[in-house]
């Protein structure tokens, strides 16, 4: 892979050119004015990291995560654009090409999660898992849905997965001027697609990070490979995506600490007593993570602060993750070539002295949180409403299109969908098979829901339910 095509300015519908000489934005600055300007965008405020529907103004949202990750990971293509200057690891490598991976990386971070369901990752499980359980028991004028599908449109649903849905979103949903949704660069594209396969070459025991998951829809594979043709990364991972993904992991594991301590989850104790065996056994580190805990608590006292423990925890916090980004920047640029040849199936961390903090963290959060009493009852919760909602809304599209009436409650429970996905609907099935509208109509649901904020999918849940 070549940098000179990696780093595509080229995008679906091209400019008229007419503003060239009072516009002086590069085109992925030009890209970072359409998100922020969405709607998209600005729905993420009210969807969930890990809390939903939280009161706190503290807790993170969707909005606020990916406000980090988008610093996050602007810092580190500063610092790995400059180290492939510095060391001269490619001549065609250029000052400019610096400054664009950071500005790529920047609007990648805002859009990595656009895609993601209400309530957080766990939507995206509750989604999959209603699919799993009703798409075989689903009918279509007495016939099996499942039998009308073909294997990938069954996949796709089987395997639903937020990642595949923010490509859609930004290339087909969000209906402005076209069919083209923003309009976002090629190489911008390209670095939020962390899977580049298919439902139904999903690999999660070939050693390839790239296999984990699905990339994209059958609906949308036209798109994927006009985006990977451009920029010349193929069934690769673009390796700007290996720097999101360290971005944006680096950011929850390290916020979902910050959150927990604040929620109470964890302590200060707490996590004084997970980081020493970290440091015992890993002495060589150059970051000591038990002993600068330590001594931010000290200083704490020093200060007089009312609260030692808050205080060492949160600047805890920001010593860690100064030490991850530059694990980050050495996992990318000790592996600069494999990464470039598409060849690196691991993400940026491993083999680094951050590789372990990095477990640790995640592995906290999961005991401490995500398998916490209270996280458990919400997420009891938010499975009846997102059931709910997809029983409902299945089966007002299933007739959708079609010759058959349907019932007055189906009608009305269509209406809510919005018209950006209608129409984004009527655009891709003009001249399908009955098999692909209704697998298009089955999208329009994900759609939809995905479309959602957490506030919006309780209060649309207890309206059609006569909860007041």
């Amino acid at each position: 892979m070549e940098w000179r095509t990696l780093l595509s300015p080229r995008r679906e519908r091209e400019s008229s050119g007419r503003s060239k000489s009072t516009d002086l934005r590069s085109e992925f600055e030009k890209d970072y004015h359409r998100i922020i300007g969405s709607a998209s965008f600005r729905r993420l405020q009210d969807k969930t990291q890990v809390f939903p529907l939280d009161k706190s103004d503290f807790i993170r949202t969707r909005l606020t995560h990916s406000l980090e990750v988008s610093s996050l990971g602007k810092s580190l293509g500063q610092n790995i654009g400059e180290n492939i200057l510095k060391f001269r690891r490619n001549s065609g490598f250029t000052p400019k090409m610096k400054e664009d991976i950071s500005h790529i990386l920047e609007c990648a971070g805002l859009i990595h999660d656009i895609g993601n369901p209400p309530f957080g990752h766990f939507g995206e499980v509750a989604i999959r898992e209603w699919f799993i359980r009703n798409l075989p028991e689903l009918s279509f004028c007495g016939q099996p849905v499942a039998d009308m599908l073909s294997e990938q449109m069954k996949q796709d649903f089987y395997h639903f997965e937020g990642n595949a849905q923010a490509l859609r979103l930004v290339t087909k949903l969000h209906y402005l001027v076209d069919e083209h949704g923003m309009n976002l660069t090629y190489a911008l594209l390209n670095t939020i697609i962390k899977y580049p396969v298919p439902s139904t070459e999903i690999r999660e025991d070939s050693g390839n990070i790239k296999d984990k998951k699905m990339g994209y829809y059958l609906a949308d594979e036209a798109v994927f490979r006009r985006v990977t043709e451009a920029t010349g990364a193929g069934n690769n991972r673009h390796p700007l995506t290996y720097i999101l993904e360290a971005a944006d992991d680096l950011a929850y594991k390290t916020a979902d600490i910050e959150d927990a301590f604040v929620k109470g989850f964890i302590t200060y104790y707490t996590l004084e007593r997970e980081l020493a065996p970290l440091e015992k056994n890993y002495p060589e580190s150059p970051f000591k993570p038990l002993e600068k805990l330590r001594q931010l608590y000290a200083r704490g006292i020093k200060k007089g602060v009312s609260n030692p423990e808050s205080y060492a925890v949160k600047n805890w916090i920001i010593s860690a993750q100064g030490f991850l980004i530059s694990c980050a920047t050495f996992g990318f640029t000790s592996n600069y070539d494999s990464i470039m040849a598409g060849t690196f199936g691991q993400d940026l961390f491993y083999g680094t002295y951050g590789e372990k903090l990095m477990d640790l963290l995640g592995d906290l959060a999961y005991r401490r949180v995500f398998s916490s009493m209270e996280i458990y009852k919400m997420e009891v919760a938010e499975s009846a409403i997102l059931d709910n909602l997809m029983d409902k809304l299945v089966r007002a599209v299933l007739y959708y299109d079609t010759d058959i009436r349907q019932d007055t409650i189906d009608k009305r429970v269509f209406s809510f969908i919005s018209d950006n996905y209608k129409n984004a609907y009527k655009l891709q099935s003009e001249g399908k098979s009955e098999a692909e509208k209704l697998y298009l109509r089955l999208l329009l649901v994900t759609d939809y829901v995905c479309g959602m904020t957490d506030s919006y999918a309780k209060r649309l849940y207890q309206e059609m339910n006569g909860i007041i």
